[in-house]
């Protein structure tokens, strides 16, 4: 039966990759490479730093793809992203086809699968609408919230208080409910509108990479600098990966 590896390679530093990883890695008889255009060409060349770093079995195959672009004109959000996971189920379904009844691939993922990841539920998909015989493993990486953690040398949660992880779009219509809240896939810079100046922010973009930024404080001093140095980044690099988290309260207090 073929085989797919989904494969947690952490969030841009190859010095993430777990020994699982690299096991996994090993494995495979063909790595399949995404491509996001020439705007996000160096996400695709931290994958290929991987590969040449800690591939060691000879005759390992890269096998490059293009990702089509979310359209999301005349829907919803909802809509729009089902619409896209659908392209990229098919073109996941060539993938695996042109393997060997026997052979093995592998998808390399940015930080966790686990963890705003759509890769194992398009891999589902593709096992449902597409009638292919596979089956696949997991292998976990280390997350950005935990990269996010590290660079600001703090401890996730506080003290027997709760965690929430969330979006952008969703703190922007709900606020902060507890202690602490993550925040992933913010493109609409939410942490700007809260109306919370006394609480704690912890910023991050480009974790674990050389071009690493990190900015943290009272959200009230700090928000107009972090939203300078993201737009600056952005036009810099042509795009962006951030995470924020949010904290109210202190240890110990009821």
């Amino acid at each position: 039966m073929k085989h797919i590896h989904i494969i947690g390679i952490g969030t841009g530093n190859p010095e993430h990759v777990t020994i699982q990883a690299i096991n996994a890695m090993n494995a495979a008889d063909v790595i399949f490479l995404p491509l996001k255009g020439a705007a996000k060409e160096e996400l695709a060349e931290v994958r290929r730093e991987i590969c040449e770093r800690y591939i060691t079995r000879p005759g390992i195959r890269i096998s490059e793809f293009a990702v089509p672009q979310r359209q999301t004109a005349d829907r919803s959000y909802a809509q729009s992203v089902d619409a896209w996971h659908g392209e990229i189920a098919h073109i996941y379904a060539e993938l695996i086809a042109g393997l060997p009844e026997d052979g093995s691939g592998a998808f390399l993922v940015w930080g966790d699968p686990s963890l705003y990841d759509s890769t194992i539920r398009i891999i589902e998909r593709v096992r449902q609408q597409a009638h292919l015989d596979f089956d696949y493993s997991v292998v976990p990486g280390i997350t950005s919230i935990q990269a996010l953690a590290a660079s600001h040398k703090i401890p996730i949660n506080l003290v027997g208080k709760p965690i929430e992880i969330t979006t952008g779009r969703r703190l922007a219509r709900e606020g902060l409910h507890v202690s602490t809240t993550v925040v992933m896939l913010d493109g609409e810079q939410a942490f700007a509108k809260i109306d919370d100046p006394d609480a704690e922010i912890f910023w991050g973009a480009y974790l674990g990479t050389e071009d690493e930024i990190v900015r943290s404080g009272r959200l009230g001093d700090v928000a107009a600098d972090i939203l300078t140095l993201r737009s600056e980044a952005r036009q810099r690099h042509g795009w962006i990966m951030d995470i924020y988290l949010l904290r109210k309260g202190r240890d110990f207090e009821e």
